[in-house]
């Protein structure tokens, strides 16, 4: 903090100094590191500099699923140079520092003992990072063109992002998520296959074309032969050719491309080889060996989809990360609706009680940030508790025996938008414990968990026994509550109920999770008995 005269009172203020932060992601071709400044005040973003080093993980990890111990010590010498030049902006606080992994090192066998080797070389600490959780920082990430292009996103819409390894496709109607899914089509595998068929040059664009429209065909099954009208695709390829032909996108400002002319320039990219290309066009020969299959991928697709309007979007996966640096790792309002949109679908396919799940959901929250100074949860907890709270009896739809069991299982082997795969498991834990047996170290999921996140499922697990005991009759009865703590006592009050015994007996059944854990009695009590 640096002090500012103010010539009005003539006294000094305050202003906060900018946070400096970094993400790094270590890619299927390259390890690109962006760093930026975040206002303290505003959360607003200005990227300072980025970093860009040729280095195949997935090469091998692709083929022979193992990354070489060439090519991790590659990685160590471009690390160690991020490490210095986050050393020369005063970035030395690991909190300021994201380092992601995607799909090279996700399908290495030895990818855990890459990561250690990375640590151990470095200090970076590679987060785990999943496909789901992917999804939800591209959406943060394009967020801001949602507002200023509305015209992109007035209909059916489909953001796409061609990387090395996979190929991110969202499905949008207007601003809502439909549909999120990353596929194993990426420019280094497509360029791998040719290799592996040794196809002469004049049928590698055909045999790209036959790969890029099968999973096509797997997409438009997914989705129900969708119709988007507009195309927003993302990638280092695209924003190159947008570049070549029309003009390099702004920030938050969607570039409009004809489809011919993008056409025209991807047929002229594969005519010529990677070395002319890197030659020509002074970029490094991993990138020029990626152009043309990047650039296909993006144009079959559109043009398959008959989509009317192709726009290229100038941002990238660590944009997102960093957007979330600024508001913090807990999700944004945008997020969080998002997600719960994905759950409501999933009780829905389950046909659960939706009326009662939505009511216990909002009495669960409403415990949640009543009793935060005795729950002691992270911010996120409370997204985990809210998703848990509305799917906690999709089981019933296999069985009403073991419901809770059930729920868990549905629970972790769906998709949700955003949820990774850490968050996933909390969730379905919390609710398979909503009745039954409190948890213990011998049950299935629960005992691989950490100590930290073991305490957080129980704790949430208690809250939502609370939550359903209050709408123990599927009535709706108990529309909100008071919480006040008192001594040794926590006193919950039911807002307009003066009669409340049935729910009352309920929460004596269900109340020893939550007193165990928390050491305080909890009651319910009409309102004119608080003090």
């Amino acid at each position: 903090m640096k002090p500012e005269t103010n010539p009005q009172i003539n006294e000094p203020r305050l202003i906060a100094t900018p946070k400096l932060v970094a993400v790094i992601d270590i890619g299927a071709s390259s390890l690109r590191m962006q760093i930026s400044e975040i206002n303290r005040t505003t959360n607003q973003i200005r990227n300072l500099e980025s970093f860009s080093q040729a280095v195949s993980v997935g090469k091998d990890s692709f083929t022979k699923h193992l990354i070489t111990k060439k090519t991790t010590e590659d990685c160590v010498r471009v690390l160690k140079i991020y490490r210095t030049k986050l050393n020369e902006y005063g970035i030395t606080n690991k909190e300021n520092v994201r380092v992601i992994a995607t799909s090279g090192v996700r399908e290495a066998a030895n990818g855990i003992a890459f990561t250690d080797r990375i640590f151990i070389a470095t200090g970076f600490a590679i987060e785990p990072f999943d496909e789901a959780e992917l999804h939800r920082v591209t959406y943060l990430g394009v967020l801001p063109y949602m507002t200023q292009e509305e015209k992109a996103f007035s209909q059916q819409s489909v953001l796409f992002e061609a990387g090395g390894g996979t190929a991110e496709i969202l499905l949008l109607n207007k601003t809502d998520v439909v549909f999120s899914k990353t596929y194993r089509l990426g420019s280094l595998r497509l360029r791998q296959k040719l290799e592996l068929f040794d196809a002469p040059f004049i049928k590698s664009r055909s045999l790209m074309e036959s790969q890029i429209l099968q999973t096509i065909s797997e997409f438009k099954v997914s989705t129900n032969n969708p119709s988007p009208k507009s195309f927003i695709a993302m990638g280092g390829e695209v924003r190159f050719a947008a570049s070549e032909i029309n003009q390099k996108p702004a920030a938050n400002e969607l570039i409009e491309i004809k489809m011919k002319a993008l056409e025209e320039f991807t047929s002229e990219i594969l005519l010529q080889s990677p070395d002319h290309l890197a030659s020509k066009f002074h970029m490094s020969l991993p990138d020029a060996q990626s152009l043309g299959p990047g650039l296909l991928t993006q144009l079959v697709f559109a043009r398959e989809l008959g989509v009317t309007n192709f726009y290229v979007a100038n941002v990238n996966m660590r944009d997102g990360l960093i957007k979330e640096m600024a508001i913090g790792r807990s999700w944004s309002k945008s997020i969080q609706t998002q997600i719960i949109r994905s759950a409501l679908q999933l009780g829905r396919k389950y046909k659960f009680n939706e009326q009662h799940a939505r009511h216990v959901s909002q009495l669960a929250c409403q415990l949640f940030d009543q009793l935060q100074d005795l729950l002691q949860l992270p911010e996120r907890c409370r997204g985990i508790l809210e998703l848990a709270s509305l799917l906690h009896e999709i089981g019933a739809f296999i069985s009403t025996k073991s419901q809770h069991k059930h729920s868990m299982y549905l629970i972790l082997n769906s998709d949700f938008f955003g949820i990774g795969n850490l968050d996933r498991k909390l969730m379905a834990l919390v609710a398979r414990y909503h009745r039954g047996a409190s948890p213990l170290p011998r049950h299935e999921g629960f005992s691989q968990l950490t100590r930290e996140n073991r305490v957080l499922v129980a704790k949430m697990a208690a809250i939502l026994r609370i939550a359903k005991s209050l709408d123990f009759g599927k009535t709706q009865r108990i529309e909100s509550i008071s919480c006040v703590e008192k001594n040794d006592r926590v006193e919950i009050s039911p807002s307009d109920v003066a009669e409340f015994s049935a729910e009352n007996i309920e929460l004596q059944q269900v109340r020893g999770l939550f007193e165990d854990i928390f050491g305080k009695e909890i009651v319910l009590e009409t309102t004119s008995n608080q003090s």
